[in-house]
């Protein structure tokens, strides 16, 4: 099987064009914040600070 966001993966995005992209595919906000919360939960979204060193997001969920 191909993997179709390949392409998608590779790419520097800034936070609000990933939530726009993620925005446009969602059904509605629910979806949308499950979404990036996922991406940031499993280590896939990597912000760079302003010392150029990259960080993973990290959620923590209310209990």
């Amino acid at each position: 099987m191909k993997n179709i966001y390949k392409k998608i993966n590779r790419t520097k995005y800034s936070l609000g064009d990933l939530v726009s992209i993620v925005g446009s595919c969602a059904r509605n906000s629910r979806e949308l914040v499950a979404a990036m919360s996922d991406l940031f939960d499993s280590g896939r979204v990597v912000i760079r600070g302003k010392n150029g060193r990259n960080r993973r997001v990290r959620l923590q969920h209310a209990r």
